[in-house]
């Protein structure tokens, strides 16, 4: 076990909105949270998986919403932990120990700050590799596990504990409480023992995250782009080099959606390519043509220093770098894909892994 200091906070919130692919919200919000609870509480201890007992509950912590509603509407102190101490009421047994329902953006940090305010470890795992929309969109659901009980609150002290029969009705139920709770709400869903967690999760995500963050943190001392250096952290490829010229985002039914448009330059230049998301970049497209598409993880980066960029923090003629990583391989099973990938968010292809996209093109140029 090892403890998360302040440094190691700031580096998290970096390397989780890379793995976030532009959604689970805003990195800053969690990351200044985080800092204020280890202010108050102390570090906070990280288990890896080999450490947690069998028997352990273990909680995962998040927030849910629309990411542009949580730019303005901040979580209360104690709203999160108020869910998790809903689930404890619940199911009558103590928390051994939180973790991340997905690694990015704000909901890679929640887990932290729960854990400090409750006084126990967070466990170095998530449930995506990444951030994806739904509840659902979890390896505990392609494992077939329970999402119940779910609870829910929100920041004037409302809470609900609900029953979903599965991870689908978790999230139809779970969006329908937060557009009520004023589009975004604090959630703990599939509370599960020690040893269903050590078989589903995707394990060390928080490293990894940290991992980005400290490159990226040191990069600028390097020779070495910090957009190259990342990608051969993370065996990516860079899809597009470019300038953004058109953004266009709506709130509608609890997620932030939409596409945006970037202009290339550089080699790319005479070019366009198109980014759809839904909370999370889905797919980049050139002339309608996938160049990479969910699950593999899409991120907008800033050209020069390699930060990443979230889908709410886009701005017209900010100049970029969109590249694109290979996913967990529990996503690219038949039940990863029919769960995540373009044809579930309505999109008319396959999908087809990145690498081999990739290679395509190479053979097309």
């Amino acid at each position: 076990m090892r403890y998360i200091d302040a440094q190691a906070i700031e580096d998290i919130a970096a390397g989780a909105a890379v793995l976030g692919t532009g959604g689970g919200g805003d990195p800053y919000i969690g990351k200044m949270m985080a800092l204020q609870a280890i202010e108050k509480y102390g570090p906070i201890p990280l288990l890896t998986l080999d450490e947690l007992e069998d028997d352990a509950l273990v909680v995962p912590s998040s927030m849910i919403g629309a990411p542009t509603v949580m730019v303005e509407k901040v979580p209360a102190e104690g709203m999160v932990t108020q869910a998790l101490n809903l689930i404890e009421q619940a199911l009558g047994k103590k928390a051994a120990a939180t973790m991340p329902i997905e690694v990015g953006g704000v909901n890679s940090i929640i887990p932290l700050v729960v854990a400090a305010e409750k006084g126990i470890p967070v466990v170095d795992a998530d449930a995506m590799g990444r951030a994806f929309p739904e509840a659902q969109m979890v390896t505990f659901y392609l494992d077939g596990h329970a999402a119940a009980p779910t609870s829910m609150t929100d920041e004037r002290g409302n809470g609900v504990v609900m029953y979903p029969v599965d991870g689908v009705m978790s999230e139809r139920l779970a969006r329908s409480v937060t557009i009520q709770m004023g589009g975004s709400a604090s959630m703990c869903d599939y509370p599960l023992s020690g040893k269903q967690v050590k078989q589903s999760a995707i394990p060390g995500t928080l490293t990894l995250a940290q991992e980005i963050g400290a490159l990226l943190r040191t990069a600028r001392n390097q020779e070495t782009s910090p957009v190259r250096m990342l990608l051969d952290k993370l065996g990516g490829f860079e899809l597009f080099t470019g300038k953004t010229v058109d953004i266009s985002r709506r709130t509608e039914s609890g997620f932030t959606k939409g596409q945006a448009a970037f202009d290339g330059i550089d080699e790319y230049r005479e070019r366009r390519m198109t980014l759809g998301f839904q909370n999370e970049h889905l797919v980049a497209l050139e002339n309608g043509e996938p160049l990479a598409t969910t699950p593999d993880l899409l991120a907008v980066l800033d050209k020069e220093t390699g930060m990443p960029i979230t889908t709410e923090g886009l701005k017209y003629g900010t100049r970029v770098s969109v590249v694109a990583f290979p996913c967990h391989p529990k996503w690219r099973t038949e039940k990863g894909i029919e769960t995540v990938g373009p044809r579930y968010f309505g999109y008319d292809f396959e999908y087809v892994p990145v690498e081999q996209l990739v290679r395509r093109r190479g053979e097309k140029a």
